[in-house]
This record gives structure tokens, sequence and C-alpha cells, in this order.
């Protein structure tokens, strides 16, 4: 079974048992083990199968998971700025911190 949930601003397809990361949880001061559940899915189906799709949700759909790790750091990521003839250089980095969540069920 699978489902699209919107999370984020984005839309994301799942499946039972899968890891995924989303933005940060309550700052990362959620507990590992801690039941999340996501309400706005606007797709669910079997494999091969048929398919319900909400307008713009599916009514009592909901994907339930648990965390598994409250903060999760990303890759890092430079960012160089440079202008040519004036010595002007500067570099920076930024890493985004993701909570990582395994989908425990699909209902719907």
């Amino acid at each position: 079974m699978y489902a699209i949930i919107e999370e984020s601003g984005g839309q994301r397809k799942v499946t039972e048992g899968e890891e995924i990361l989303i933005d940060l949880y309550k700052g990362g001061d959620a507990a590992p083990g801690e039941a999340i559940s996501f309400d706005k899915v606007l797709i669910v189906g079997e494999i091969g199968g048929d398919a319900k799709i909400g307008q713009p949700f599916v009514e009592g759909a909901a994907v339930t998971g648990e965390i598994t790790d409250p903060m999760f750091k990303g890759e890092k990521l430079y960012i160089h700025k440079f202008k040519p003839k004036t010595g002007y250089s500067r570099k920076t980095g930024h890493r985004q911190r993701y909570t990582k969540v395994k989908i425990t069920a699909i209902t719907g």
C-alpha cells in the first residue's frame, strides 16, 4: 500500500516500512519512538491496483509513523560568492536539519 502525503509544502510518496526525512519536528526535542500522524493524504492506493484520489484530501485517511532520529543533519552545502577584479570572495556553508521518521501504517 502507498500514499501521497502533503508535508512541509511539498508532496511525497510513502510506503509502509519506509524511512523518510521531514523538516525538523518540535525543534529536535521529540523523543525517539514518538508517534507522528500525517492527515493531509492526497492519494491512497494499492501498488498495481486501484487508488482513492482526494479532492483535495482523502476523507478518513491517515499515515502514521514513529520518530527514529529526532535531529538528523543533511549534507553540507557550500555557497561561494565571487566578484572578478575586485578581490571580493566569500565562502559560507549551510547544513539542513531533518527528523527521520519510519512509516508504520497507512489507513484509508
